[in-house]
């Protein structure tokens, strides 16, 4: 036991969090595709990609090992929200599973809450599975909470709880209620398999009962 500990350790001291850069889309956009495709409930055309790679790259962070090769990423952006607030939204994350439960997954979406904070963020959405117990223990002890339960919301037909981290006071009273727009790009819903229109929602409140 004390030799796999030590082992983990080792792998995980022997990894760079960087920042995407659009200079290396050649070398890290097919890898960042590949990596998250494999834990995807639906596939994302390039297209996706871009939209969050050519106007967010500075709020994409990679780990990588001593070899260059890929091991985790997470994908951000940051924009105005209809509420009124600033909102942050991460869009995608995941690790190779060889080396899952290090606490690289962790690590990058804190340099993500970290790098939307310093920009002035008002919160921070996101996405998964209700079956994704493991992305759920892990926003939830980032102090993440749940927002809504949105139904048949990936192409598998899964239900998605959004999940909502607030980074200021007083931004809950901002917003009269949460509009149910998706993180995803206008006019590219089609790549998500289900629109807003065709999620379900159950909003849930402070108690953590559903509405």
């Amino acid at each position: 036991m004390a030799e796999s500990s030590s082992s983990a350790a080792k792998a995980e001291d022997e990894l760079r969090y960087v920042q995407y850069h659009g200079s290396k889309e050649e070398t890290y956009l097919p890898a960042i595709r590949q990596l998250i495709s494999k834990d995807l409930s639906e596939p994302y055309s390039i297209y996706v990609y871009r939209y969050f790679l050519y106007q967010w790259g500075d709020l994409c962070y990679m780990a990588l090992d001593s070899q260059n090769k890929l091991i985790g990423v997470v994908v951000c952006k940051l924009e105005p929200h209809r509420s009124g607030t600033f909102r942050g939204y991460i869009a995608m994350l995941a690790v190779q599973e060889s080396h899952r439960g290090q606490g690289i997954a962790t690590k990058l979406v804190c340099m993500a809450i970290e790098a939307m904070t310093a920009r002035d963020a008002d919160e921070i959405v996101l996405e998964t599975e209700v079956t994704n117990t493991a992305s759920l223990k892990l926003y939830e002890r980032l102090g993440f909470l749940r927002s809504k339960r949105l139904h048949r919301y990936y192409l598998n037909g899964n239900a998605a709880f959004r999940l909502l981290l607030y980074l200021k006071e007083g931004t809950a009273m901002k917003r009269p209620g949460d509009s149910g727009d998706l993180g995803m790009p206008p006019r590219m819903e089609e790549y998500r398999g289900y629109g807003p229109a065709a999620a379900q929602e159950d909003t849930i409140n402070s108690e953590g009962t559903v509405t």
